[in-house]
């Protein structure tokens, strides 16, 4: 598959690496109104009308219900571009109305209501049928629509889903695939997904839009392959799952991150019995374990008590699971990244770090993905079972544009008592920190030094 996000789970004992980088997907709205929408409700509002109250409810739609409305919105043009804008427009639409009409009963279904309108503007003009594909120039668009009459439960538990797989389909750019469903299904904006990739934006955004245009003119169809197809198409699925948790590695269980988890069950539980799709749902699940908000505070330094009991149990589950589905055969990058999360976590009921059994899942995660984030998450944990100098060693050539690469030099420095070149790495990993909690424990450990 193409590359990989600049991104691994957390817990490596680094002190303060700040990777997956934190953020939430951007959503700008644009455009002019569609008009007033068949959907709005009737009577007086539910709420008092105030543009505060407004903007909270159109943030809180736009994080819940993006990507479902996106994957409903483009499920039958396949026209994603056109998708977006039209959403665009609505949340617009929203933010000029609801201070005075008052939130919807049904903020979800105003928003596609209205974006549906939108749609069917932009297809009824001639110059949209002049350029349209013969079977989407001929559509018609007036009669009533229901978003979710699409949608059958029993075929597929979420629409997003049948959008990834989309996403992924051969026909579109490798190295697009899974930024495409970063962007289109879960929300995030382009200069999110470049930062994660370490790319431009520039690069990132123009890579999106050419993805975006091959499905439009391929026609490509919005649903789940069948097992013939799913080898060549479920790893960039998994990836784009993966990458948000990462993303939003900060974020609490009722934000994005608890839309991967959601994503991640779901998506295991279609499949059955594809043993890394469970385990990303083991390890997504795990990751929600301990409290995100806050100060930071490194995985080994939390307090059992504070993680969260059912989801540990919930996940764990989950990773025995995908272990008996593989059963002789070796196990996969998620699995093995679901192992050292549980290995982290089992401090709860032994009240020590496992450092050897962390050290030996880092030696197997490194001969299957030897990603970046990983060899520096090796590194530290090597830092632990060989000391300091023996973690610096192991520290990979050409990371000094990465913040955990010099989050971890700096710890692992500071381990060694060289306080000064410890003081000079703290700098970098504070300088490149994005997390503004993550900043303010590096500073705090920078300031022991002297």
């Amino acid at each position: 598959m193409g590359a990989q996000p600049v991104m691994d789970a957390a817990g490596s004992g680094s002190g303060g690496g700040s990777s997956p980088p934190a953020g939430s997907g951007g959503r700008d709205g644009g455009g002019s109104p569609a008009g007033l929408p068949t959907g709005a409700p009737a009577g007086p509002p539910i709420v008092s009308p105030d543009r505060a109250i407004a903007y909270s409810a159109a943030a809180h739609a736009a994080r819940d219900s993006y990507g479902r409305l996106v994957a409903v919105l483009a499920a039958n043009t396949g026209d994603l571009a056109l998708a977006e804008d039209a959403l665009a427009d609505a949340f617009t639409t929203a933010l000029e109305r609801w201070p005075a009409s008052g939130i919807p009963d049904n903020p979800e279904g105003w928003l596609i209501t209205v974006a549906r309108n939108r749609q069917r503007d932009v297809w009824k003009s001639a110059a949209a049928r002049a350029s349209a594909p013969l079977d989407l120039a001929t559509t018609d668009f007036a009669e009533p629509f229901d978003a979710f009459d699409a949608v059958d439960p029993l075929r597929i538990p979420d629409r997003r889903l049948e959008l990834c797989f989309t996403c992924a389909h051969p026909a579109i750019d490798e190295a697009a695939r899974t930024p495409l469903m970063l962007q289109a299904v879960l929300g995030f904006d382009a200069a999110h997904i470049a930062a994660a990739y370490a790319v431009p934006t520039a690069t990132m955004a123009q890579r999106l839009t050419r993805a975006k245009r091959r499905i439009a003119r391929a026609r490509i169809p919005f649903v789940v392959p069948d097992r013939r197809d799913l080898p060549e198409r479920l790893p960039a699925v998994l990836e784009a799952v993966y990458g948000c948790a990462a993303i939003t590695w900060r974020d609490d269980a009722d934000s994005l991150a608890g839309e991967a988890r959601h994503l991640a069950v779901t998506l295991a539980g279609l499949l059955e019995r594809e043993p890394e799709a469970w385990a990303l749902a083991a390890l997504v699940t795990l990751s929600l374990a301990p409290p995100r908000s806050g100060p930071y505070v490194p995985l080994e330094e939390q307090s059992p008590a504070s993680w969260d009991a059912p989801l540990i149990d919930e996940g764990e589950a989950y990773l025995r699971r995908a272990a008996a589905l593989r059963g002789g055969a070796a196990p996969g990058r998620f699995e093995l990244e679901a192992a050292i999360q549980a290995v982290h976590l089992d401090r709860r009921r032994t009240g020590t770090v496992d450092w050897a059994a962390l050290r030996t899942l880092y030696s197997a995660l490194l001969a299957v993905a030897p990603s970046l984030g990983a060899r520096v998450a090796a590194a530290a944990v090597i830092g632990r079972t060989d000391g300091p100098a023996a973690g610096l060693a192991a520290l990979p050539a050409g990371g000094e544009g990465f913040q955990p690469w010099w989050a971890t030099r700096a710890d692992l420095l500071r381990r060694a008592g060289d306080e000064v070149d410890s003081d000079a790495a703290y700098a970098h990993a504070i300088e490149l920190a994005r997390d503004p909690d993550v900043r303010a424990f590096l500073a705090e450990r920078r300031s022991e030094l002297r």
